[in-house]
């Protein structure tokens, strides 16, 4: 039978409805229905010029550049409560493909010490993408040239020391130091980088706790003077400034950057992004900026990047417990 019979007497506009129907239900998915094919929103859990706002933004001009996300990419920083707000955000958009988010140490320290809905177990991993080391800066006019004349002056007068993030890497490294070495400090959090330079500038913080790559430029300019590095390995654009481990402090504590979307995503968007990461981190724009910001490649991928921030999570809150910064 033909398909004029099968529907003669029909009204020629409800036939042409039903074939319509027929047609898309029996034909495959067309392009624009594969994953991705709308504009993806890219939450910065902290505010602009820090390391989580750069390696966001680099990883989008990449993307960019080289067309591996087919519509637009609008990042938007989201900070406030050690990045609990833009994460929150994120883990709100439950099984929706088309948000994203940076890493960085607190994804795993803030649900740690705050009462969130999430923990950094609770996404759907991307990737790790790099360690990210510290190093301990005093104020550039500082009298203080070393460690050990920061210790001893620590012992004298309690300091305070800023990073980024209420309990963070940041906190987790001059907690242990002070325990180990003997001093008392307060610990002063912020949510964006400039305020904490600001601060450390202006004489507010005795020190401060930083990535390399972010204080760079004030390091070289003696605004900002560094008597400690927290990596296996001072980088060379660091010049001779001793690790902890050869201070005494072997602490093992770095901070992990890498991408996560939000709870149960379809594992076909999952996967597109471990494929278009593959990519990314094979670019010299990728390389450049490795190098650039200090930081150590170290990459995992999927289910083994969970299963890193399992473990990563709970050696954070063995410290943290035994340290008294949580319960």
């Amino acid at each position: 039978m033909t398909i004029h019979g099968a529907y003669q007497g029909f009204p020629r506009a409800l036939l042409t409805a039903v074939l319509a129907i027929a047609v898309l239900a029996g034909a495959p998915a067309s392009a624009q229905d594969k994953y991705p094919s709308k504009k993806l929103d890219w939450t910065i859990a902290f505010g602009p010029g820090g390391g989580n706002d750069i390696m966001t933004r680099t990883i989008i001009s990449i993307l960019e550049k080289y067309k591996l996300y087919p519509d637009k990419i609008v990042p938007e920083n989201r900070a406030g409560g050690s990045g609990a707000k833009g994460w929150g955000y994120v883990f709100s958009q439950k099984g929706n493909p088309y948000h994203i988010t940076s890493t960085s140490g607190s994804l795993i320290t803030t649900p740690l010490q705050a009462d969130t809905p999430w923990k950094a177990t609770s996404f759907t991993p991307i990737a790790l993408l790099a360690s990210d080391d510290a190093v301990i800066l005093v104020n550039g006019k500082s009298k203080i040239r070393t460690f050990q004349e920061f210790v001893a002056q620590a012992k004298a007068k309690p300091p305070s020391i800023g990073g980024i993030g209420t309990v963070n890497v940041e906190f987790i490294v001059p907690k242990l130091l002070s325990e180990r070495a003997g001093f008392k400090f307060e610990y002063v959090a912020f949510n964006k980088q400039g305020e904490l330079v600001t601060a450390l500038l202006s004489g507010a913080l005795d020190a401060a706790m930083s990535n390399p790559g972010e204080v760079l430029g004030l390091l070289q300019s003696g605004d900002v003077r560094a008597i400690a590095f927290t990596g296996k390995k001072t980088p060379k654009a660091l010049g001779n400034i001793p690790t902890l481990a050869e201070l005494g402090h072997d602490l093992g504590i770095s901070m992990p950057r890498g991408l996560v979307m939000p709870p149960d995503v379809p594992k076909e968007a999952q996967d597109w992004w471990i494929a278009a990461m593959k990519k990314v981190v094979e670019t010299p724009e990728w390389k450049d900026y490795i190098e650039k910001q200090l930081l150590t490649e170290n990459v995992l991928y999927g289910e083994d990047f969970r299963a890193f921030l399992l473990r990563t999570q709970t050696t954070f809150g063995d410290i943290l417990k035994k340290s008294g910064a949580i319960k």
